[in-house]
């Protein structure tokens, strides 16, 4: 197996050396290999593949798929969409006959190659399609008010405004006089009029119909265009999936998994039956509170209905919809695999319903890492707040999903400027998590016909064979797959439970809106500005690892030895952030779960019960059980403290982490996006018997040096900017010692001529140059400045008199990868900051250096362009650029490209035990 490596190396001080041998001699893998968990289809990430059209044939079909297993894919997510012009006479119409033979095609050629296919269950997104009727679209609540004179014949028919271009059915007639006290006139309603005068009073009267969005599927393809669906009504969801019932018989291969993208069903906020699933849920009849719901103040008793029309909703998604998704799924043996945010909804519930909760990432986020590169002008401000990344690993945790996956790096950067050093941190942060699969986002079946650059997707990054980044990906694809094996290890080690209040933001005005979604894109409406989210954070900069709580789970929680138990696992203690609303059901439990023997931490005490049902005497109930129980409030750390749950102090070094157990051993992830090199010893929370190092980029692995002091374990690290690697405790088997390095001086300047040569890449083959000075081979002529691709840069030096265990090449500024090579054996390649690896030792005399570099896609891509060369020949939504803007590569400047420097030998010196 080849290793694509980039070494942690310091800059200064102390640095962690990849290996401080030459490859030929160098048996330190193989003596920690054992250490790394087996490599499987589900540790290796995955990638979601865009159909355009789903105008794919055989031949083109199979050279993607063994262009990803190559590469170090694991797997694809099939989504059809639309098109590209020209080719129409290629469409394909999703679930023809045709359609499905080349579905089946692709399953079992990826089964042949080791990788597994998950699909949509329908085409673009949200789910929806031409079988979906009226009856079963997506639904709203439609109101028309008429003013009513006392004594006054009101005889009209009742209709929707007029703006309303859907048909709406009138569901119930509603009058509430001067006094609100109510009457329901529906019986009064013939053919849809009503002919009713007021006696005893002035009246307003609400007409009540059952409207439709209209809204279409998004990004459809051929056949696939329809409207969508009803997702709080499990009747339209069986009919909806009756033509897949009958397509999928016809499959011989196996599908992995059902995905369902981020609710993107908007204004969708009733479903015909929802008016008996209110009353059954809630406990009340809602029409005679309608002008209650429809109250256009911020008042207690609006909001309180508000609440129960929310918290319905959500429990509609979850059981009409969610929960007969994954059991339909299960039935036919696929996992299922959802994207809930966005949804009007508990966030942990839905997640947790499926088989692999997802997250998402879009945009690109700020690190501190030295020499990353965030140019703003390539760049859309990124929404990876870690506190919103973990609703989906919460769910995955505390119901026992062994994976949860993400859907990685849409938009994180302008089209064709994306490099693969961009791309760690970015993934890292998910990592961190509770993520422990990744699904890039994404590639696109491109034909060979199509020609360069292919065909793309509206959104970026494109993993395409196509791409010039996809010449190193392997390197990214390995590091991924080996974080992801040992994330996939043993089980989640969070000790703490935080309660997520969720009643505060459904009982809450929210401008009035009925139909509320918890997006990742407007985190501010209902997340930041919470003593949740503060006391999220609190937790995790102390180094404390905290699951998401739901009112549901923590009906399902039990106490064992005073531990916390869980379907996924057992919990020290329960947080409870300061909110002014919970349901009485939630404080008596966490009151009886207190009284077991458990860890209830009150950081503040509810004010009210959510919601209009008997509120009032529920308030009384809720303020007894408080007195009674002598509910008192407590600090975080007193709490936490009296829980004996310890903090992972290293994480005032500046380290970022995520911790699993494997029984008796602990595991950690530990990355460092701080701006400085961390060479030291971190504490481990308690005691351990021996560590291990593991290093993610490379696979070796070695004994950690360690100590123990204050009655905790101490493990030295040497972890530069941008880097990361893997501890193990209390390992059983026999290993090497790692081997630490420390610079004995400055790094010495490779001042000697380079030679570049041009090997492959386009749109023509530079001439071949001579450099006395590293500069951007744009500053070459025309055909560098517009070529994009590998050119091999080769010099020779003369060893350095200083004496040194091993050497180190740090490569300065690499735009954007380089694969290399010393006196003809292959060292690695660094694909990310910092852009360092180890050389072992270096021959006497002359030693020759020749890297591979690639650069980025851009500047090919703008000459292409400024030739005056149409390549956007796709129907919707075409290309845009990051601004979602008519896409214009040739206002862009030249992307700098090859080595820039300066390039540095320097000395080390190596430690172990």
């Amino acid at each position: 197996m080849r290793f694509y490596v980039n070494s942690i190396f310091l800059l200064m001080s102390f640095v962690l050396v990849l290996s401080c041998k030459s490859q030929e001699s160098n048996d330190f893998s193989d003596s920690g290999d054992k250490l790394w968990p087996e490599v499987t289809q589900t540790t290796k990430p995955w990638t979601r593949w865009w159909w355009m059209g789903s105008a794919v044939d055989n031949p083109n079909l199979k050279e993607h798929l063994v262009a990803f297993q190559k590469a170090g894919l694991g797997g694809v997510e099939i989504t059809p969409i639309y098109g590209a012009k020209g080719e129409e006479s290629n469409f394909l119409e999703h679930l023809s006959p045709k359609w499905l033979e080349l579905v089946d095609y692709t399953i079992t050629t990826a089964d042949s190659l080791g990788l597994g296919v998950d699909m949509v269950l329908g085409t673009g997104w949200p789910y929806g399609g031409p079988q979906v009727e009226q009856e079963y679209a997506a639904t709203k609540l439609v109101i028309q008010k008429y003013p009513l004179q006392q004594g006054t014949l009101f005889n009209e028919m009742l209709a929707p405004d007029a703006k309303e271009q859907q048909p709406a059915r009138l569901t119930a007639v509603l009058a509430y006089d001067v006094d609100e006290n109510f009457k329901d006139l529906t019986a009064e309603v013939e053919d849809g009029r009503l002919n009713w005068t007021p006696e005893d009073s002035d009246y307003t009267v609400y007409a009540v119909f059952t409207g439709k969005t209209g809204q279409q599927v998004k990004r459809a393809a051929p056949g696939g265009a329809g409207y969508t669906l009803d997702h709080y009504s499990k009747e339209a969801f069986e009919d909806y999936v009756q033509p897949y019932d009958t397509a999928f018989a016809k499959l011989s291969g196996n599908l992995r998994a059902i995905f369902n993208d981020s609710y993107e069903v908007y204004g969708t906020d009733f479903t015909p039956k929802f008016f008996s699933f209110f009353k059954e849920q809630r406990g009340y009849d809602l029409k005679p509170h309608i002008n209650l719901l429809l109250s256009d103040s911020d008042n207690d008793l609006g909001n309180r209905v508000k609440s129960d029309y929310r918290e319905t909703l959500s429990d509609l998604l979850l059981q009409q919809f969610n929960e007969p998704w994954t059991a339909w799924s299960n039935k036919k043996g696929y996992k299922t695999k959802l994207q809930a945010h966005g949804s009007p909804g508990n966030l942990i519930d839905l997640y947790a319903a499926a088989d692999i909760p997802e997250c998402e990432t879009f945009g690109s986020m700020p690190y501190d890492i030295k020499g990353f590169r965030r140019e703003a002008e390539n760049i859309r401000t990124g929404d990876a707040d870690p506190v919103m990344l973990k609703f989906s690993s919460s769910a995955g945790h505390i119901a026992g999903k062994p994976l949860v996956s993400s859907e990685t790096f849409t938009w994180l950067r302008e089209h064709f400027k994306t490099a693969l050093s961009q791309t760690k941190p970015e993934a890292e942060e998910l990592l961190l998590n509770g993520v422990n699969h990744i699904f890039l986002h994404g590639s696109t079946y491109s034909p060979e016909r199509a020609g360069w650059p292919g065909w793309k997707f509206y959104a970026s990054v494109n993993f395409s064979p196509k791409n010039t980044i996809w010449k190193d990906a392997p390197a990214l694809f390995s590091y991924l797959t080996n974080v992801q094996s040992v994330l996939q290890e043993g089980k989640p080690d969070n000790e703490t439970l935080l309660y997520w209040p969720i009643y505060d933001q459904y009982n809450s005005y929210k401008d009035g809106k009925l139909f509320f979604q918890f997006k990742i894109h407007s985190l501010n409406e209902w997340l930041l500005d919470t003593p949740f989210y503060k006391t999220t954070n609190e937790l995790m900069q102390k180094g404390y690892g905290v699951d998401f709580l739901s009112d549901d789970f923590l009906q399902k929680v039990k106490v064992s030895d005073g531990q916390l138990v869980l379907p996924g696992g057992t919990y020290k203690s329960i947080v409870v952030p300061d909110s002014e609303y919970m349901p009485l059901a939630t404080l008596s439990k966490l009151i009886e779960l207190k009284k077991q023997g458990a860890s209830i931490i009150f950081l503040g005490l509810p004010e009210s019960v959510p919601g209009f049902f008997e509120f009032e005497a529920k308030n009384a109930t809720l303020k007894n059980l408080i007195a009674e129980n002598n509910l008192a409030i407590s600090t975080l750390q007193s709490g936490l403290g009296a829980a004996e749950i310890e903090p992972e102090d290293l994480v005032n070094t500046g380290l970022k982490f995520i911790r699993r157990a494997d029984g008796a051993s602990k595991i950690y992830y530990l990355v460092n996006h701080t701006a400085q090199d961390i060479a030291t010893f971190i504490p481990l929370a308690g005691t351990v018997a021996n560590a291990v190092i593991l290093d993610p980029l490379s696979r070796k692995a070695g004994a950690a040096i360690t100590r123990d002091r204050a009655g905790k374990t101490e493990v030295k690290v040497q972890i530069a900017s941008g880097d990361a690697l893997i501890l193990k405790t209390n390992v059983s088997e026999i290993i090497q010692p790692w081997e630490y390095a420390e610079a004995t001086a400055t790094g010495i300047l490779l001042e000697s001529d380079w030679e570049i040569t041009f090997e492959e890449g386009g749109p023509v083959l530079p001439e071949s140059a001579k450099l006395q000075t590293l500069k951007s081979w744009t500053s070459l002529g025309e055909d560098a400045e517009h070529f994009s691709g590998t050119a091999r840069y080769t010099t020779t030096f003369e060893k350095p008199s200083q004496e040194a265990d091993a050497w180190r090449l740090d490569l300065g500024d690499v735009r954007e990868s380089a694969e290399v090579w010393l006196n003809g054996n292959y060292m690695g390649t660094a694909w990310s900051v910092p852009y360092q690896l180890n050389l072992g030792q270096l021959k006497n005399g002359k030693n020759t250096l020749t890297l591979r570099v690639t650069n980025l896609a851009a500047n090919r891509l703008r000459a292409k362009e400024l030739r005056g060369e149409e390549w956007k020949t796709f129907y919707e939504i075409n290309m845009v650029n990051k601004d979602y803007k008519p896409f214009d590569a040739k206002v862009w400047e030249p992307t700098p490209s090859g080595l820039l420097g300066p390039i540095e030998l320097i000395p080390l010196q190596i430690e172990t035990k």
